[in-house]
This record gives C-alpha cells, sequence and structure tokens, in this order.
C-alpha cells in the first residue's frame, strides 16, 4: 500500500512587541492572581508541526508502508492526482480560510483517495468554536455559555459576570490565547476583543469561565467502537505563579519546552470512577454528534457542581513523538501501554477498516 503523509511545516517562531499596556493587577477579584502579561508570540504556525514530527510520522509509516511525503502548498492538489495513492495519512492544518483544516480531504474527495480522519464538514465545524458548541447545545451536551463578538463596540450594553475567556474564533493549538485572555473586568474585555479582531482578522468568541479541573481526552475508532484513552488532566499548579489557570500559548509552547518540561499533565488523571465515566460519556457522545472518524481529541472543564463541559473538539490531533514536549495524544497512548509506533499504526488500521481497504 502506497500512503501519502499530507503536512505543513512550522516556521520559526518569534517574539513581537504587542504588550497589553492597559493590564491592571488592581481589577482581579480577591481570590486570583496575577502577572505581568508576557509578549504576544509570532504564533502564526502554532498550529503546524515541525520537521521532528514528520519525519517521525514518515518513519513510523515506512515501516509497513510506501510513504510519501506531500507538502499541503498550492501544488498539493496536482500532486496527489500524479501519485494517486492508495491513502491519504493527513496532518496538514492548512493556512487560509475558516475550512482550512478541511482543504486536504476536500482534494481526496474529489480524486476518491481515501484518507485518514474526519470529513471537510466536521473538520470546518469544528474549528468554528461557536458552530460546534450551537450543535453541542442543541444536543443537550453541557458547554459553557458564549457569544461571539466582531467589534468591541458590539459589547456595549452587554451585562457579564466576570471572569470570562476570550479566543479567536476560528484557531487551534492555544494560538491567540495569552495569559491576559482570562478577563476579570469589561475594560480588559474589550482589550481582548481588540487584539483578537485586529491581529487575527475574526471574531472573537466570548465565553463563561469556568473555575473547575480541566481535562483532555484522546479518542479512537467509529461507530460502536469508539474508545477513550486514560484521561489528561492539566495541572495548573505546574504554572510560574500568579499566573492564569488555562492553558494559553505560554503555557503550552514557551514555559513547558523539552529542556524544560513542566509537570503540567497527569495521566492517567488521578479522579474517581464516576467522573471519569462522566467525563468519557460526554467526549464520545461529542465525538459521535459531530461526527468524527477515526481520532479525535477533546478538551473538558468542570464547572462549580464538577459537571464536565465541552471546551473544544479536535479532529486534526496534535502527535508530537517526544516524550518530553508533552504532546497529550500519544501521553494517552503510552498511558494505555501503546508505543509511539504503534499508536500510528493503530489509527492507519482504524481508518483502513473504515475505508474498507485490505
Amino acid at each position: 500500500m502506497h500512503i501519502v503523509l499530507t503536512y505543513n511545516v512550522k516556521k520559526e517562531q518569534t517574539v513581537t512587541n504587542d504588550v497589553n499596556d492597559s493590564f491592571d493587577p488592581s481589577s482581579r477579584p480577591s481570590g486570583y492572581t496575577s502577572i505581568e502579561p508576557s509578549p504576544q508570540y509570532e504564533d502564526t504556525y502554532a498550529e503546524w508541526d515541525s520537521w521532528e514530527t514528520i519525519n517521525a510520522l514518515r518513519d513510523v509509516i515506512a515501516s509497513q508502508y510506501k510513504v510519501t511525503l506531500v507538502e499541503a502548498n498550492e501544488d498539493a492538489f496536482e500532486l496527489l492526482r500524479s501519485l494517486r495513492p492508495d491513502f491519504v495519512f493527513n496532518i496538514a492544518e492548512g493556512f487560509q480560510g475558516v475550512s482550512r483544516e478541511s482543504q486536504i480531504p476536500a482534494m481526496c474527495e474529489m480524486l476518491q483517495i481515501p484518507y485518514l480522519g474526519s470529513d471537510p464538514l466536521t473538520l470546518s465545524l469544528c474549528l468554528d468554536k461557536a458552530r460546534a458548541k450551537e450543535v453541542l447545545t442543541y444536543h443537550k451536551i453541557p458547554t459553557p455559555s458564549f457569544f461571539v463578538c466582531e467589534t468591541s463596540s458590539a459589547l456595549n450594553g452587554r451585562v457579564l459576570t466576570y471572569p470570562q475567556m476570550v479566543k479567536p474564533l476560528h484557531e487551534g493549538s492555544s494560538k491567540g490565547i495569552y495569559n491576559s485572555s482570562l478577563v476579570y473586568s469589561d475594560n480588559e474585555l474589550r482589550d481582548e476583543v481588540d487584539r483578537i479582531t485586529k491581529r487575527y482578522g475574526q471574531p472573537a468568541l466570548i465565553e463563561s469561565f469556568l473555575p473547575g479541573k480541566e481535562f483532555t481526552v484522546a479518542l479512537m475508532g467509529n461507530g460502536q467502537n469508539v474508545k477513550a484513552l486514560p484521561i489528561v488532566e492539566i495541572k495548573y499548579d505546574a504554572l510560574p505563579e500568579g499566573v492564569n489557570p488555562i492553558y494559553s500559548y505560554e503555557a503550552k509552547w514557551i514555559w513547558d519546552t523539552p529542556g524544560q518540561p513542566l509537570e503540567i499533565f497527569s495521566c492517567p488523571a488521578q479522579i474517581d470512577n464516576q467522573l471519569q465515566q462522566a467525563i468519557e460519556h460526554v467526549c464520545i457522545e461529542s465525538y459521535r454528534i459531530l461526527r468524527c472518524r477515526d481520532w479525535s481529541r477533546i478538551d473538558v472543564r468542570l464547572d462549580e457542581q464538577g459537571v464536565p463541559h465541552i471546551i473544544e473538539v479536535n479532529p486534526l490531533p496534535g502527535i508530537l513523538p517526544n516524550e518530553e514536549d508533552n504532546s497529550c495524544f500519544p501521553k494517552a497512548a503510552r498511558a494505555a501501554g501503546l508505543s509511539y509506533e504503534t499508536l500510528i499504526l493503530n489509527i492507519i488500521d482504524i481508518a483502513r477498516e473504515r475505508w474498507k481497504l485490505s
């Protein structure tokens, strides 16, 4: 079998001078601490993969199959049409547009080439965080209350209870989410909405902040065979003192490095069976409702009563090979006794079975 690995490769990340100078520590309510906001990092390519990940995947696939690398750029369609592989292992995030994650799968469907993962509709839907939450809400899946804001002037007249989370509507990999994204006042909210709409050219998603523990769940399979891997808990007490308890860009890419990894994840999560079952149930239901295929990773946070709420569904999960990189899907797989190599080959088998490929 000939497999094409489609990818986007990460460019170098740098620091800019775009700092939120309006930060006011005195605006924090009692019970919360804070630090000065970090500089804004050049996060344009945050969702893309490194050569380390791409080469590791290539080597695993090559252990069982013929493999060819195809970069997900403007030449990808012609290359796929010329190569006509038996299967595409897609990790490409795309670049332009709110449906960018669906670009390679749409090409594959046009060319009738089987591919890994969810279809273009699910990929597009999940990248629009508000649309995904609307679907989940319709199906009575708990998710934090939210609204979408295209300009800070649209906030006029709104009365909110703080804190609130502010995120770009169409991003992943913590892109656009900084320590300052958790806001505690009207002024901070306006500043964050302005930052997102101006810097990222898209609306801001504003969510009620849930104060409970946060988890992420890796899922594999299709139909009635969807299984959750061991749950990962995000341990915010591992973050630098005084920062907000959110998985920000700084927490994911700046403070946590292979040379000095944060002890930010606990897997399997140290929770009781009742909570474990509740988290797994809501994640598997969300996976099916949004029609995810083969694999996904779903983020969950508990409310004041300990009820798990869906924060985000990631049908194109990260799979960094280096254990020190704190990549959650491989971490959950290792906790289940699966090596990186076995995980990748199992995912291919799951997709091959769905496509009925011999």
